[in-house]
This record gives structure tokens, C-alpha cells and sequence, in this order.
């Protein structure tokens, strides 16, 4: 019997909300520079699929990995972790 495997999980902010069903999440990560040690920001924006439209612009969500589902999206949004202000 084969096991579930658990589907990756991202923390990050909505930056783009104008598609139906679809949502634009930036998540940024520190990545350390191979040669002088310094710790570098470093972004990835993520298109992802939100069935609800729930999600605004700035808010804190949770992404996790699917099968792709168009050319750009192969994210879910599982929940809305903060609301922006305003």
C-alpha cells in the first residue's frame, strides 16, 4: 500500500489579486552568498490557485503544492494567515 506524501507548504504575501480563481504570491527566502558569507533576500512569485477569492492584496497566506492545473499555476491556497490592514 503506498503512502501519502505530504505536499509542500509556503508562507507568503499576495502581491496580485486581479485574476478570477487566481491569486500571485511572493515568498522570499535568505540565502547565504558562497563566497562572502552574506545573507542575501531573494523572492519568488508563485501563481496560485484560490477557488474562493478570498485572498487580497497584502495579505499573509499559505500555499502548498499540487499538480498542475494551467501553464503557471501548480499551487493551492490552503489559508489565509493574516489579513492586511486597511
Amino acid at each position: 500500500m503506498a503512502e501519502e506524501t505530504k505536499a509542500r507548504t509556503l508562507t507568503g504575501k499576495v502581491v496580485s489579486d486581479k485574476m478570477e480563481k487566481s491569486i500571485v504570491v511572493m515568498v522570499e527566502r535568505r540565502e547565504r552568498h558562497p563566497i562572502y558569507g552574506k545573507y542575501l533576500r531573494r523572492s519568488t512569485k508563485l501563481h496560485a490557485h484560490d477557488e474562493a477569492n478570498q485572498a487580497r492584496i497584502g495579505d499573509t497566506v499559505s500555499i502548498a503544492e499540487t499538480r498542475p492545473l494551467s501553464k503557471k499555476k501548480a499551487w493551492t491556497l490552503v489559508e489565509v494567515v493574516e489579513q492586511a490592514k486597511g
